[in-house]
């Protein structure tokens, strides 16, 4: 399983030094519920004094780390909706703020120093590659408690949270099977570890089992955000005669792409249809509020316990399919229907045999269901994808 970073820092240029870290940290975005202004008229003079009031307990200070910018439309864009969502929800309990564009490795290591000596008691790191920053500073500060997005390794402080995005690759991958005319879709691919390959294969297969002629074609970009890539690579699907597009990248370049060729695209991440609508079939988004609602209430309770990993999907309300375009066939919209009530319920798995690699081997035999840990070391490619999963990654 490649330990490859998950999340590439975007704009590199500025973040080079110590003081450029602390600036960045400087300018990171509080937000807490406002509490109106209360007087009361004086006591007369002869009123016994009133017995002191308990003081009210101070809120809690959570603060996240966001590798991208939080205008970014996808990633970013949609842990900064959940961050709001907890802090509307629990008011003047809690107070959020955020750093956006943090790189990984040691600069994400002294952001999150910063945040703990700001007060911070909760601190979500974002990105995969927060991951061994955040169990150094972990176990320097046992007081505070740490929750990491995407990563494998806990603490007795430090909790691994992840969102099944495989589950609305395959939904995507269902309307794909549809809409294609020439049978062949594209994947504009960030980096080649497994959580990202698990969803291009997911993809693959959604759509074979609405159209077992599909075909896919994957271009890597080698990034999370980076548009002139992603149009580039868009492009280039297009011109080898990929009709339907799908992206595990974090811009709207991809669609917009699609738009300006007259093609099908998806969102990911978060509801990208405003970006381009006429060339929308949907968007696979994350809902990370579910989750941060409940780590949020944990420690606010006194419940929160460290060397937790939670892995949640469309049961929990993580992932879904929205935003469908007018023009995708009911039949279509039905079938999603049923795998999204199948998923919720239990009753329908992706991941079940028989399944083939694109090297004809077996990787799944006849009603053999994958765990976990299969679908967390996927280093292959599906039967109907083409080409090799990168290596050296």
């Amino acid at each position: 399983m490649t330990l490859a970073s998950k999340r590439r820092l975007l704009e590199l240029a500025g973040w080079s030094t110590i003081a450029a870290t602390a600036a960045l940290v400087g300018c990171g975005k509080t937000e807490e519920a406002a509490a109106p202004a209360a007087s009361a008229p004086m006591a007369a003079a002869s009123e016994p004094a009133a017995a002191s009031a308990p003081a009210k307990a101070e809120p809690l200070k959570v603060a996240f780390a966001y590798v991208g910018p939080v205008g970014d439309g996808g990633w970013t864009f949609a842990h900064d909706n959940a961050r709001k969502a907890v802090q509307k929800e629990f008011g003047d309990k809690i107070v959020t703020s955020f750093v956006e564009k943090v790189p990984e490795g040691a600069d994400a290591e002294r952001v999150f120093r910063d945040m703990a000596s700001q007060g911070n008691k909760l601190i979500f790191g974002t990105t995969f590659g927060y991951m061994e920053p955040m169990l150094k500073v972990a176990a320097d500060l046992p007081d505070v408690k740490f929750e990491h997005a995407t990563g494998y390794k806990q603490a007795a402080n430090m909790n691994t949270y992840d969102s099944r995005t495989y589950e609305g690759a395959y939904m995507a991958g269902v309307l794909a099977g549809h809409m294609t005319k020439t049978n062949v879709l594209g994947i504009v691919g960030s980096i080649p570890i497994p959580e990202v390959i698990r969803n291009i294969n997911s993809f693959t297969l959604g759509a074979q089992s609405q159209n077992p002629k599909i075909k896919t074609k994957v271009v890597w970009v080698n990034d999370w955000f980076n548009p002139p890539k992603e149009t580039e690579a868009a492009q280039s699907l297009i011109d080898a005669r990929a009709d339907v597009l799908f992206q595990n990248t974090d811009s709207s370049a991809v669609l917009q792409t699609a738009a300006k060729n007259k093609k099908w695209a998806f969102g990911w991440d978060s509801d990208m249809s405003a970006y381009a609508p006429d060339a929308h079939v949907a968007s696979a988004v994350i809902n990370w509020e579910p989750y941060y609602r409940k780590a949020i209430q944990s420690v606010l309770d006194g419940t929160w316990k460290g060397n937790q990993a939670s892995w949640w999907g469309v049961k929990e309300g993580a992932i879904d399919l929205v935003s469908i375009n007018d023009k995708v066939p009911a039949d279509a919209k039905a079938a999603v229907d049923k795998v999204k009530a199948g998923l919720k319920d239990g009753s329908f798995v992706i991941w079940k045999g028989p399944i083939m690699s694109n090297d004809g081997k077996e990787v799944l035999k006849k009603d053999e269901v994958a765990d976990d840990k299969f679908l967390g070391g996927i280093n292959f490619f599906v039967k109907g994808v083409e080409g090799k999963v990168p290596s050296g990654k």
